[in-house]
């Protein structure tokens, strides 16, 4: 079940998966923004509007999942800006302005990244592997529309570390058959998201995130670490002090450490993928 930040809903419904490309051509793309934005969107709606639907099959006031699909990508020619945080705003707003008896809707959006190649600003191919999202719950009331929740984060960082990681001193038992390891070749997967101190902070066109995914490598290749916990503390509590933006980060990382096959010493290893079960580990830090 999906969780909403305006409190438990008794049903909702929506569309996903709505993949949308919207191509700035012919060196027509606004100043500071890639010709490529590509998306693909979650809407979910909710609202006692749609009860009856459920209750005697009555579609009187029910939006057809198929239109929500078209509004989202037709809408996506008026959006005026690059970044996913206005963006699920924009759709937001919009769709409750024009569907007046919706009582709320919960818009996430995972960019589709591309990155260019050449110079001419013409030719891309597909980047990552991590990919920023964002998503917003907007409710309305007696008072209008408000933002119940703003929510941004990365997923999928896939970071490889030669040497200057390691995991020792750890509960020795009987069912311990991992060895102390002084210095490994570490291989983490790495999801985050996060809150912001005040709503106004997250329409940034994009700068928070791109400040966090820096933060994210410049740690991971600077800090000789014990554990993954110590990385992804590490991680957070930079966050949190260069980016006052943000009031709460989640971490959380996958031990995706590859098999050894042979090495020689330190200085060369012949590795393969690792096969499951892997290790979990979450973080949650918030601004005192």
């Amino acid at each position: 079940m999906r969780g909403f930040a305006s409190g438990r809903k008794k049903s909702y419904y929506g569309k996903g998966d709505v993949l949308v490309y919207r191509l700035h051509r012919q060196d027509n793309a606004p100043a500071g923004q890639s010709p490529v934005f590509g998306a693909s969107v979650m809407m979910l709606l909710f609202g006692d509007a749609f009860w009856p639907t459920y209750v005697t099959g009555d579609n009187t006031n029910l939006i057809a999942t198929d239109s929500m699909k078209n509004f989202i990508q037709r809408e996506t020619m008026n959006f005026p800006d690059g970044d996913l945080e206005s963006y699920c705003k924009f759709l937001a707003e919009k769709f409750l302005n024009k569907y007046t008896y919706v009582e709320g809707a919960q818009i996430g959006a995972s960019e589709v990244p591309y990155a260019g190649i050449g110079n001419l600003g013409v030719t891309f191919i597909p980047s990552g592997p991590e990919k920023a999202f964002a998503q917003i719950e907007i409710t309305r009331s007696s008072a209008g529309l408000s933002v119940a929740e703003i929510r941004s984060g990365i997923r999928g960082f896939r970071l490889l570390r030669l040497n200057g990681s390691a995991f020792h001193g750890f509960v020795r038992d009987e069912y311990t058959t991992l060895p102390d390891i002084a210095n490994r070749p570490l291989h983490m997967w790495l999801d985050l998201d996060w809150t912001y101190t005040e709503t106004a902070a997250a329409w940034s066109k994009g700068s928070v995130t791109q400040s966090v995914r820096t933060i994210v490598r410049e740690v991971f290749d600077a800090f000789t670490s014990g554990s993954i916990q110590q990385i992804i503390y590490e991680m957070g509590t930079r966050i949190l002090k260069d980016l006052p933006a943000i009031n709460e980060v989640n971490l959380e990382a996958n031990n995706r450490t590859w098999d050894t096959v042979a090495e020689q010493g330190d200085a060369v290893g012949i590795y393969t993928d690792a096969r499951p079960p892997f290790g979990c580990l979450g973080l949650t830090l918030r601004r005192s």
